[in-house]
């Protein structure tokens, strides 16, 4: 498997088909990872488009990546990480790849990393396509904090090196905020990315937040009914026609 090489770790991607790029951000919360993406063979199957068979159909190339410390990606973990340490990562991997402008796609926590690189590099992202977006829980705000507990005990046990108060202060700048987590109403409100809303419908993908999205992201276009089997041939159409109507000429 390809590698990018970071300052403080390794990022493990791949690459699919030719044509204008879209990198994929994979659900699973901080375990996102590129095996999210098609169903297992074991079932059951996935409620989402496999994005990195469809978008190479269609004529894109999909680039798909384990998060840092995610799959086969290790990393450091820091006191000041947060969304700026992803954005950082995805930025740095386009660059190594060669591609100056591409269109992002994300599932669960990549609703959010599609915001922090539409906020960071507005200049580089040409649509963002957020799918099944996650956010604070009106109902449930212990949700993320409790998620991060686990995930760090599965991080310490693994990595004996890692460093407790450091985990601690990366959940904090992960967490500690409201809405979608990465960036404030503010910033969606304005947001110069063209957006495509696949909405959520649960705790961690609240309803409440996908419902704030729509109305505020300028413009954002909303396919309500999109999960599988019933609507997969819809969600795939819809996305993809999103892409190639903002993939810039030439």
């Amino acid at each position: 498997m390809p590698t990018l090489q970071r300052p403080d770790g390794e990022i493990h991607y791949q690459t699919f088909g030719a044509g204008f790029p879209v990198l994929l951000f994979a659900p699973g919360g901080l375990r996102s990872r590129m095996e999210m993406w098609p169903a297992p063979a074991s079932g059951p199957a996935r409620p989402w488009v496999d994005w990195t068979q469809a978008l190479p159909a269609a004529g894109f190339t999909a680039v798909a990546m384990d998060q840092r410390n995610a799959g086969a990606s290790v990393a450091a973990i820091e006191a000041d990480h947060g969304w700026h340490t992803y954005a950082a990562d995805h930025m740095a991997l386009m660059d190594y790849l060669g591609f100056e402008k591409f269109h992002v796609l994300g599932g669960c926590i990549g609703g959010s990393f599609c915001l922090k690189a539409a906020q960071t590099a507005p200049n580089r992202v040409a649509s963002a396509v957020l799918q099944n977006p996650i956010g604070l829980h009106p109902d449930h705000p212990e949700y993320f904090p409790d998620s991060h507990a686990e995930w760090t005990k599965e991080q310490m046990a693994a990595r004996l090196e890692l460093n407790s108060d450091a985990l601690a202060g990366f959940g904090h700048n992960m967490w500690d905020h409201p809405f979608v987590f990465c960036v404030e109403q503010d910033f969606v409100r304005r947001c110069p990315v063209p957006t495509f809303l696949l909405p959520g419908s649960d705790i961690p993908h609240p309803a409440a937040t996908s419902a704030e999205l729509a109305a505020l992201l300028p413009g954002v276009e909303v396919l309500k009914d999109w999960r599988g089997p019933d609507h997969l041939d819809q969600q795939r159409d819809r996305v993809v026609a999103f892409l190639k109507a903002n993939t810039p000429a030439g």
